[in-house]
């Protein structure tokens, strides 16, 4: 019985070693100032913008991947982005079926992960139906720095609302602006229960069995 618990526990820690990052780690930090919002402001488009989720079980297993919809501004100051506001709605979240095989699931389809992550399990969306992110800081991103979002060009910081718990994010971005349009792409993971958003009590098994790490894919266009 041990030799068979060892051999477990070592899959287990191999599983989890073997997650490939796609994505950079936010750097996550107490709420902060939010940045002022000077110059020209650009609606965020929702027809051209998207936001993607993907969450795992421990050691990268069975992805979990879907959307959101998002709406909100950016504001910009002689070429440079200076602040904005993004609100995403979580009524509208949605779970690709391609991530859902009702054969491994017993029966349950994307839908039944819809109203699971909706639900008081996580995310509440009865009394919190929206994730509120706001830029607090904007700087060039150092010569040198690898990043996993390709052409990355700006550290962004921001303070993120999820249910009733605010943490700032920095995340490295790609920002492009031209004359009556901004861009902004970012692949980043950020740990879930750094806002406590947990499967039950803290310890139980069925949270202990999905990972931490929830990465997110922005790819953002405002405009004038």
């Amino acid at each position: 019985m041990k030799k068979l618990f060892i051999l477990a526990l070592s899959a287990t820690l191999f599983a989890v070693s073997c997650k490939e990052s796609k994505t950079d780690n936010a750097v996550t930090a107490t709420e902060q100032e939010v940045a002022a919002q000077n110059g020209d402001t650009l609606t965020v488009s929702t027809e051209g913008s998207t936001v993607k989720w993907v969450a795992y079980h421990k050691g990268g297993l069975n992805p979990r991947f879907g959307t959101t919809q998002t709406t909100g501004h950016f504001t910009i100051d002689n070429g440079q982005l200076t602040g904005g506001t993004l609100i995403s709605d979580l009524t509208t979240l949605l779970t690709d079926p391609a991530s859902v095989d009702p054969a491994i699931t017993d029966g349950k389809t994307s839908a039944d992960l819809d109203a699971h992550l909706k639900n008081a399990d996580f995310f509440d969306i009865e009394k919190y139906p929206t994730v509120k992110f706001e830029i607090t800081k904007v700087e060039d991103l150092a010569a040198g720095t690898e990043s996993k979002t390709e052409g990355a060009n700006k550290i962004v910081s921001g303070n993120l609302t999820i249910k009733d718990k605010t943490v700032n994010v920095t995340f490295p971005a790609k920002v492009d602006i031209t004359e009556n349009q901004m861009s902004l792409a970012s692949k980043f993971t950020i740990n879930r229960q750094d806002w406590g958003l947990t499967y039950g009590t803290e310890g139980d098994p069925k949270d202990w069995m999905i990972s931490q790490d929830v990465d997110l894919e922005l790819n953002l266009v405002s405009n004038k």
